[in-house]
């Protein structure tokens, strides 16, 4: 038995019929070829999957494509905008916030859904936020600076487009 599903991936609409046990990060890296969200322990614990649904870091391991079904998906593929690195990449490339490169589309997502909520987060929160997700190379170090760099990055970015508008 299998269950139709539609999902907006990246700005993109697609409709499969998938069968309902396939995990989500499954879906995302075999039927629609995104395989920059990775599977690292396939128990939640390592956040190597982690994506934006319905604009919230979800590990994407931990919830089956069925209940994706008509939400909006982001993963990292998703965040440059017309080949220009979103300022979380940016920061990761700018500040040397990944070795292997493995946890970092994770690290990247959840910093993206922690920006959202909270556009100028203390070391602290910053690293709170990042707890689910490992890293087995850098020890954070650089992680955190890299999301700092995003965060004002992202607050000058939106301090110039608010000036433009008066």
């Amino acid at each position: 038995m299998s269950y139709k599903i539609t999902v907006t991936v990246n700005g993109e609409k697609f409709s499969h019929r998938v069968e309902p046990r396939l995990l989500l990060v499954q879906y995302l890296r075999e039927v629609l070829q995104l395989t920059g969200t990775h599977v690292g322990c396939d128990t939640s614990s390592c956040g190597a999957c982690t994506i934006l649904v319905n604009g919230k870091a979800t590990k994407s391991c931990t919830l089956l494509a069925v209940q994706a079904d008509k939400c909006s998906i982001t993963t990292i593929e998703g965040l440059a905008q017309n080949g220009e690195l979103h300022p979380i990449q940016e920061g990761f490339k700018e500040c040397h916030g990944l070795q292997c490169g493995f946890c970092t589309p994770g690290m990247i997502m959840t910093a993206a859904d922690l920006l959202k909520r909270n556009p100028k987060p203390t070391e602290e929160e910053i690293r709170a936020a990042l707890e689910g997700n490992y890293c087995r190379c850098t020890g954070y170090h650089n992680i955190v600076k890299s999301v700092q760099y995003a965060a004002k990055k992202m607050s000058s970015t939106k301090k110039i487009k608010k000036e433009a508008a008066l």
